[in-house]
């Protein structure tokens, strides 16, 4: 269990759901132990949160367990989208936990937001990898066309800390749905003006970390943000965002990836309760 998910699932705002998709990892595998790494992480922290004057245990959070994954991703990830759709027909927020970058399309095509923001190394705008089209090289792509196991309509993909891709992805992220912001100026990066009302979905691959910060992960790519960075993005998105995921934790640290991860779901937790809690003063 998430540590402080004490709720019970018909009283909770916020359920956490485990998708431990491991199939398409190009460089290193063990993303299919993220969501258990990410709750073992967070045990130590502390309930209360003093900027929020919040306590996690306090914020009605669920644990649902994990989906266990197999080897079809188009059909894990409609069933997963099944589940998570489930959460948001119960007036709950889902808190995803990868799992592969992949998984992010059910999450996306469970809450149907405007606008998908994403922290992320990697454009994710490819066609196809390998040859498979739904790859966590893939995701993003997937998303915004509306197609495999995601039919949300997209407006917009804001992809944040982006810092490589191949060339048919930059050309993708020329066009008006696309907005990347290069890592050295995501901080200056109005989120607020740029979301302006609009419903977000927010992935957090733990890859646009510097590596240095989180090794722990599947394909690591130095020059990334730090997680102060990734902290202030989480809290301004938090209040616009339906949905929420972090993926591409992975075995291969000492925790790092997996600690920055669980702390960076309980800011998403304790920002959105809080813009909450002021929208219904």
């Amino acid at each position: 269990m998430f540590p402080g998910a004490t709720a019970s699932r018909a009283d909770a705002a916020y359920v956490v759901v485990g998708a431990p998709l491991d199939i398409s990892t190009s460089f290193r595998p063990g993303a299919r132990f993220g969501p258990e790494r990410i709750r073992r992480f967070a045990r130590p922290f502390d309930d209360y949160d003093r900027r929020t004057d919040l306590r996690f245990s306090d914020c009605a959070v669920h644990d649902h367990g994990d989906v266990r994954a197999w080897d079809d991703a188009p059909e894990y990830l409609r069933w997963l989208g099944g589940e998570l759709r489930d959460v948001v027909a119960d007036d709950a927020v889902p808190l995803l936990l990868g799992g592969e970058h992949t998984v992010s399309a059910a999450g996306v095509d469970a809450v149907d937001p405007d606008v998908f923001v994403c922290l992320d190394a990697h454009l994710d705008l490819r066609e196809a990898y390998d040859g498979n089209e739904h790859s966590h090289a893939t995701v993003t792509r997937r998303i915004l066309d509306g197609r495999g196991a995601c039919d949300a309509e997209i407006e917009e993909a804001i992809l944040l800390g982006a810092r490589t891709g191949a060339p048919g992805e930059w050309d993708r992220a020329e066009s008006d749905d696309v907005t990347v912001v290069a890592p050295e100026d995501v901080a200056a990066f109005d989120l607020g003006a740029r979301l302006d009302g609009r419903t977000a979905y927010l992935s957090v691959d733990v890859d646009a970390a510097d590596p240095g910060f989180a090794p722990g992960t599947g394909t690591p790519e130095p020059f990334g943000l730090d997680p102060r960075t990734m902290r202030d993005v989480v809290r301004a998105v938090a209040p616009d965002a339906a949905g929420f995921d972090v993926v591409e934790v992975n075995d291969r640290d000492d925790g790092q990836a997996a600690s920055l991860a669980a702390k960076l779901c309980r800011e998403f937790v304790y920002a959105h309760a809080a813009a909450t809690s002021d929208a219904e003063r």
